[in-house]
């Protein structure tokens, strides 16, 4: 109640309206009324008449301040009836005891609840941290750099799987477990082109995961990622399904098969697993595809297929790098119809062929020099891209057919692939950077000029950036 008439804002809890000490008021001494004069020596005493004033105002006043009393009176209600004891509203809390999740073992045949797959594998799964360099500054010191990623346990002797643009640039890695054990990690391989990598740390015991079969996934299967999205909310996991499971995507010149998943990937969550609602791992999670020609998306989410680089995996953590990636020993780059009107060449697209390595495959088929491959067995070939990704059809010692043009006709060639050289596993990133100028071709570079110079007696002079097959 507001019982104090000159204090508008005074508040009492006590239910009769009263303080809980007696107010004291100060009252003035009665003063004589004052009557007027009827009469005086000037004559009679005119009364004075009050000025007439507006109300309006006071009224409005006086109209805010009962509804402000009011408005207090009804809070003050409310808060009796929660307190006082013969109220009936109440607030209704909840004693369900927390639920336990149960830790089961992955075995390919026990579907789970998301939080049993969490689980299962969150201690399979790695924070990683690198440090590197990005060249100099302006006064010759180098610049350093950090990034995160992602990593999952691959054996319990220490081999992590990541994604090789994760830990190509690195100087140091750190490893961080679920339980907050960090370790220094050594670099044991990897391989550009399919976006792998594998490290290796000094431990035992650790609990590896589970791989499973990417090729049983179906579009719409329930699929989840865990990871350190951002480098900072490490180990969090995201859920979604599965929008396709081959989806050719192109990156940086680059080509891949990916399953595209729309649980969220984020940048920090390249390289840690997708798994299935089994537990099992069906594909390495690559944020670096969650962009698109420098375009952020949304709802999109890419990994790359296990069954595509477990062998590759396997050989990386053998040999430190991928023996039986299949060589052509060629040089070559993506023939244009601009090319192609200026030099008088029958076709405007496949793959220009401006050098072969003596002894390699290319040289044994019997390719040269001036060829444009357009085909190989049943897929057609119209740019170095797509040579690039027919290669991830074959291993080391396949034999394709190979459909080129030479000289005016079509003719085709029996191609056994070599293995790439293990000095030049070295150079592959350089390689990939220059990769595929010629399909930027705008006039101001000639490729077929040193071609050209050498069999018109000019000499062969000059060299190109062109792209290793």
């Amino acid at each position: 109640m507001y019982n104090d008439e000159q204090n508008l804002y005074h508040y009492t809890y006590r239910k009769d309206g009263s303080e809980s000490a007696p107010r004291t008021e100060n009252h003035a001494a009665p003063q004589e009324p004052i009557h007027p004069q009827s009469a005086g020596p000037q004559g009679p005493v005119q009364e004075m008449k009050p000025v007439k004033k507006n109300r309006m105002g006071l009224k409005i006043t006086a109209l805010a301040l009962c509804c402000a009393l009011l408005g207090g009176a009804v809070g003050g209600g409310v808060v009796y009836g929660i307190s006082g004891s013969g109220s009936n509203s109440s607030i209704n809390v909840s004693n369900r005891a927390a639920t336990q999740v149960a830790i089961k073992t992955v075995d390919g045949k026990t579907e789970m609840t998301d939080a049993e797959v969490y689980a299962a594998n969150v201690n399979s799964v790695v924070s990683i941290n690198v440090t590197g360099t990005s060249g100099t500054n302006f006064f010759g010191q180098e610049v350093q750099t950090a990034s995160s990623g992602s990593g999952f346990v691959l054996t319990a002797d220490g081999y992590i799987v990541t994604n090789y643009h994760v830990v190509k640039d690195a100087n140091t890695v750190k490893v961080t477990m679920y339980n907050g054990d960090t370790y220094d990690a050594q670099y044991v391989g990897g391989d550009e082109d399919y976006d792998i990598a594998v490290i290796k740390v000094e431990a035992t015991d650790l609990q590896p995961v589970t791989l499973g079969d990417s090729d049983t996934l179906n579009v719409g299967d329930h699929v989840l990622a865990i990871g350190n999205p951002l480098g900072e909310l490490t180990f969090s996991m995201s859920e979604g399904i599965a929008s396709s499971v081959n989806r050719a995507i192109n990156v940086d010149g680059t080509p891949f098969n990916m399953i595209q998943v729309t649980a969220s990937i984020n940048p920090g969550n390249s390289g840690g697993p997708l798994l299935n609602s089994y537990g099992e791992v069906i594909g390495i999670v690559s944020a670096k595809y969650s962009s698109y020609a420098s375009e952020s998306v949304e709802g999109l989410g890419f990994a790359i297929p296990i069954n595509d680089v477990v062998a590759m995996i396997e050989d990386i953590m053998t040999n430190g790098y991928v023996t039986n990636k299949p060589y052509l020993a060629i040089t070559g780059g993506t023939m244009t119809s601009q090319m192609a009107a200026q030099y008088r060449y029958d076709v405007d697209s496949g793959v220009f062929v401006y050098s072969v390595e003596e002894g390699g495959a290319a040289d044994k088929a019997g390719l040269k020099m001036g060829d444009v491959i357009i085909k190989v067995d049943d897929t057609d070939i119209t740019s170095m891209e797509d040579l690039t990704a027919v290669k991830k059809q074959y291993s080391a010692g396949d034999t394709a057919t190979f459909t080129i043009y030479r000289e005016g006709q079509e003719t085709t060639v029996e191609v056994t692939w070599d293995s790439v050289p293990a000095d030049q596993q070295t150079n592959q990133q350089e390689a990939t950077s220059s990769s595929d100028q010629n399909s930027q071709y705008d006039g101001s570079y000639n490729p077929f000029e040193d071609f050209f110079r050498y069999f018109y007696g000019s000499g062969y002079s000059g060299s190109s950036a062109h792209e290793a097959a």
